[in-house]
């Protein structure tokens, strides 16, 4: 068996990432992946303005508290004021751009306004409530570098910019098939031996979250030939095809033989679990070569194999190159004494005190603790794990987009 640590490597190593590079409008483009590093092509902001709503003034007509003066003008936010002239206090809004000869904002609190006048009631500093041109994003400098997956914020700072659109690696075309006689459809029949396709649900959601287009080739049937069929079909028109199902060694598991078939196999076992039967080999379709990641069956294995191992696949795929998962160190309130001599993954759910629990059932047919839980601790091989040992804790927050 591979370790976890060889996997990985093997699969990122044999990622072909996307080439194709589309505009997509800044308003459109999160969660899609950066083909081209960014740059500010104006000040943010582009001028001095006020932090506040208050009255802008000069240092130097605020001599002492309670100072008396005149408002000239109003200036909100969208408009651009004129000079503010000697001995005068002009009415600002935050965001409104200040006016030459001001070169501070008094905050409305602290200043008393009545009939054209204003008493300020506290000695203002130079540059007070002043936001600098550029003091955000200087013209020229790198906002947004390639390769990143773009989030809100990252969005909302082109924008802030005037960048309309951005140039994206297209979306990734993933066909997901499940093997098994006994599968069915909910709202089908249940007959006995038959049980509902769990994974189908779970591999379409997770790699929508990815941001992938997915072509549900749905259930195959237990037998080479239908295998091998269906696998070849999914391999048309698509940059990586996802079973789940077939991938272990009894007289009904497919899988393997089929691709090797249809391709060629390059790995199979990995020393994890849950999820230690997992197939990565490519498969031959339209004089080019296709990525396969087989899956486990069990939904839990399913579940582990694919943020662990094809997470990171498909992000690198996707033209991203930051693709570990986000871990944190929290103190176990449980005790596991009897450890894998595979690199383990545990279902658990933190806690207000730092802490992160077990759930009592680690069984991977058991979905109900992937709900309950709330992320997965990272155990080494062999690893026993006391109760108030510092133990690493990947979120599914982090796992799951």
């Amino acid at each position: 068996m591979l370790s976890f640590e060889e996997a990985l490597a093997r699969l990122l190593a044999a990622a072909p990432a996307v080439a194709e590079v589309e505009s997509l409008a800044t308003l459109h483009a999160d969660r899609r992946v950066l083909a081209q590093v960014q740059t500010a092509t104006v000040d943010a902001p582009p001028l001095d303005n006020s932090a506040m709503d208050g009255y802008a003034v000069a240092v130097a007509d605020v001599p002492r508290l309670g100072a008396c003066l005149p408002v000239t003008q109003r200036i909100p936010a969208g408009s651009v004021g004129s000079r503010l002239q000697p001995g005068s206090a002009a009415r600002i809004f935050t965001g409104a751009p200040l006016p030459a000869g001001a070169d501070a904002v008094v905050m409305q609190e602290l200043c008393e306004h009545d009939a054209g006048a204003v008493r300020i009631n506290h000695l203002p500093r130079s540059g007070e409530h002043i936001r600098r041109a550029g003091s955000d994003i200087a013209a020229g400098s790198e906002i947004l570098a390639c390769g990143q997956r773009l989030r809100p914020q990252d969005t909302a700072l082109a924008a802030s910019v005037g960048i309309a659109s951005l140039p994206v690696f297209r979306r990734l075309r993933v066909a997901v098939l499940c093997t098994g006689n006994e599968l069915r459809m909910p709202g089908e029949t249940l007959p006995p031996g038959a049980i509902y396709n769990t994974n189908r649900f779970l591999l379409a959601a997770l790699l929508e979250r990815l941001g992938c287009v997915v072509q549900d080739a749905g259930a195959v049937a237990d037998s080479l030939p239908a295998t091998q069929a269906a696998l070849r079909a999914a391999a048309s028109g698509n940059d990586l095809v996802i079973s789940s199902g077939g991938v272990s060694v009894g007289e009904e598991d497919h899988v393997r033989a089929a691709v090797e078939l249809a391709g060629r196999l390059e790995m199979w076992k990995i020393a994890i679990k849950p999820g230690k039967p997992l197939a990565f080999g490519h498969l031959a379709t339209d004089g080019r070569e296709i990525p396969f990641v087989g899956l486990p069956g069990n939904p839990v294995s399913c579940l582990v194999t694919f943020v662990m191992l094809v997470r990171p696949l498909l992000l690198r795929m996707q033209g991203v190159r930051q693709v570990a998962p986000a871990s944190y160190r929290l103190h176990a309130d449980f005790d596991w004494p009897f450890p894998d001599a595979r690199r383990e993954f545990l279902r658990v759910r933190s806690n207000g005190g730092g802490g992160v629990e077990l759930f009592d059932n680690q069984g991977s047919g058991v979905l109900t603790s992937t709900v309950w839980a709330d992320g997965l601790v990272d155990n080494a091989p062999q690893q026993v794990i006391r109760r108030g040992d510092a133990v690493s804790f990947m979120p599914f927050s982090a796992l799951l987009d």
